[in-house]
């Protein structure tokens, strides 16, 4: 008893597996009318297949809803003891089997009952929609549809003209006051055509959007081409619905991005805050100038910043896409290539800042160029000469080179201003150190708790030369306090008597005027005349 029931259990599972298997595998031919699938065939009847068995079935449709006088409500069903009969008026139109139900949750006449459902939904639906009086409705709805778009089109074209008058005596106006004001208008009446050129194109694109809007409406209207009016509304729907999902889904991440650049916004803002405290000689550290603050306040930016995009990278929308990574890598080696001139010039800036060679406002000279620092920052230095000549040197330069500064020290130890004179053995030299003294010490700008003093740096065959060096705390007026040193000292050395003469200049003494200017010979000054020894 026992076998025989393990053996009634195993012949069961094994229908049971027999039976899920062949509704996997088998495969249903729909009957198809006007574009919709009715249902679908998935056993023969008698000697047709499945296939052939779904065609005749659609043809006998077919012919069915053709008929003038066709009333779905005559459909009727039959249910015998092996098969279920749907009948119009005594024709057969289909008939369900048992075969049929073993592939459906449902028996045989619950089956052929739903089928007799889906016939007489569908079909009389079909009847509606094909009927001439609807088809005269559908005609009318497509008209007043072409109607109502041609009064869009119209009332738009209208608006359009409108509003290009309106701009047009806007700018004209605008002309007109800058006229007055005697601005130039050539180049707003250059504008002008391309701000119609926007709107007429503007116009264009709203006629082509109502058009399209317009097409899903009209084939909406007639049941046969319904199919096209959704896919024409997909074309419009579908990208639409991809972008919001594509946010929808993007929210977490981008969370994830506000979190990150805020809490990296809110690092930046400390690092200002102590930069600015720092540089306003509020908080002190030892070895670090104050000058250094802001400097390393932006390099420290823009290394968070930087940390930050990586961080972000990942989240970004099609970050692990080839070809956004593709672009990222090409955009990467252009920047590499393009920019090793301004790298290098960073990189000298960098040094710069922290080796303190000068600051805003310092007199310094590289090379062949003297001025005042105007600006500094990672890639260049603006001087300002005395002449109001902005140069522009790189940093990269600066580094290569020498610079002097002559503001460092100004304030504190001084400046010396130095400049050299010769003069004749005939004069004493302690009569020309007092004279250059006298003549610095006369100047405005130059320090008088610092004495200047007076160096003899040359013998030379036919006079002495004298370098008088003076101390000044204005280091950005060294060309003025030059010209005021030296019309001092022709003014001294004139009241002396003395003559300055060039290096190159000869002088017979006997017989030649006094190399003095008129106002400073006493009267009665004759030339002597040449002597001559007659032994």
């Amino acid at each position: 008893m026992r076998k025989n029931y393990y053996l009634l259990i195993l012949i069961l599972f094994t229908a049971f597996n027999t039976h899920a298997q062949k509704t996997v595998e088998a495969k249903g031919y729909p009957v198809i009318i006007n574009q919709d699938t009715l249902f679908k065939f998935y056993a023969g009847q008698g000697l047709f297949e499945p296939a052939e068995r779904a065609g005749i079935v659609t043809k006998r449709i077919e012919a069915l809803v053709n008929r003038i006088d066709f009333n779905p409500d005559s459909l009727t069903l039959k249910n015998d003891t092996s098969v279920s009969v749907i009948s119009y008026n005594s024709q057969i139109i289909l008939a369900v089997n048992n075969k049929d139900a073993s592939f459906s949750e449902l028996n045989r006449p619950q089956l052929a009952a739903s089928y007799l459902l889906i016939l007489k939904k569908k079909l009389g639906n079909y009847f509606t929609n094909n009927s001439t009086q609807q088809v005269v409705i559908n005609i009318l709805e497509a008209l007043a549809v072409v109607i109502l778009l041609i009064a869009l089109i119209w009332a738009l074209n209208r608006g359009s003209r409108w509003v290009k008058l309106k701009v047009l005596k806007a700018w004209e106006n605008r002309m007109d006051k800058l006229a007055k004001q005697g601005a130039p208008v050539v180049y707003a009446k250059r504008l002008l055509p391309l701000v119609t050129s926007l709107l007429r194109i503007a116009r264009f694109i709203l006629i082509i959007i109502l058009v399209y809007l317009a097409l899903p409406v009209l084939f909406f209207i007639f049941p046969s081409s319904k199919p096209i009016a959704a896919q024409l509304l997909s074309y419009v729907i579908d990208p639409f619905k991809s972008i919001v999902l594509a946010i929808f889904h993007y929210i977490p991440n981008l969370l994830t991005i506000a979190v990150i650049y805020i809490v990296t916004r809110y690092i930046v803002k400390l690092v200002k805050f102590i930069a600015n405290e720092i540089a306003q000689g509020a908080i002190t550290i030892n070895g670090f100038y104050a000058e250094w603050a802001m400097p390393t306040y932006n390099i420290i930016r823009v290394l968070l910043f930087a940390f930050m995009f990586v961080v972000i990278f990942p989240y970004l929308p099609g970050s692990d896409s080839k070809i956004f990574q593709g672009v990222t890598v090409f955009l990467g080696v252009l920047f590499s290539l393009g920019s090793s001139s301004a790298i290098s010039n960073m990189v000298s800036g960098i040094v710069l800042t922290y080796m303190r060679p000068y600051k805003i406002g310092d007199r310094i000279k590289v090379g062949d160029v003297m001025g005042d620092v105007v600006e500094k920052n990672l890639l260049v230095t603006r001087l300002r000469t005395i002449k109001n000549e902005d140069i522009t040197i790189p940093n990269a330069t600066i580094l290569s080179g020498h610079t002097t500064n002559y503001t460092t020290v100004a304030k504190t130890m001084g400046l010396i201003l130095n400049t050299t004179i010769t003069i004749g053995y005939d004069v004493p030299w302690q009569t020309v150190h007092n004279l250059l003294i006298s003549a610095a010490e006369a100047t405005e700008g130059i320090l008088t708790e610092q004495k200047p003093f007076v160096l003899q740096t040359g013998l030379n065959d036919f006079n002495v030369a004298y370098q008088l060096n003076a101390y000044t705390a204005l280091s950005n007026q060294m060309a003025g306090i030059y010209s005021g040193l030296h019309q001092n000292i022709q003014d001294k050395f004139n009241e002396a008597g003395v003559e300055i003469m060039s290096p190159n200049y000869f002088s017979l003494r006997d017989g030649n005027h006094v190399q003095i200017p008129e106002n400073y010979i006493p009267e009665g000054y004759k030339k002597p005349g040449f002597k001559v020894d007659g032994e």
